[in-house]
């Protein structure tokens, strides 16, 4: 029983990293977290979207790419056209 212990514990301390491991989260380097594109940037618009349209682009030329081979067009979504800036004054 003894010797069974002992085999255990000795494949554990082979088998546990040492220290400074990546494994146990010393000197881990987490990426900051990227910023997220605005879904909703730009409206592709025409007829059968409406006003503001469908505003679902993060690009302009997503929106467009869409719009291609049809009479819609893409436009800014108005929410950010038109919001108060809040820079210095």
């Amino acid at each position: 029983m003894l010797r069974i212990v002992g085999a255990f514990a000795l494949a554990a301390a082979i088998a546990l990293p040492g220290d400074g491991s990546a494994a146990y989260g010393k000197n881990r380097q987490n990426p900051q977290p990227q910023a997220e594109a605005i879904q909703d940037r730009y409206c592709l618009q025409g007829r059968r979207w409406g006003y503001p349209g469908n505003c679902q682009f993060s690009t302009y030329a997503q929106c467009m790419a869409t719009a291609s081979g049809t009479i819609d067009s893409c436009g800014l979504n108005p929410t950010y056209a038109f919001r108060e800036w809040k820079g210095p004054r």
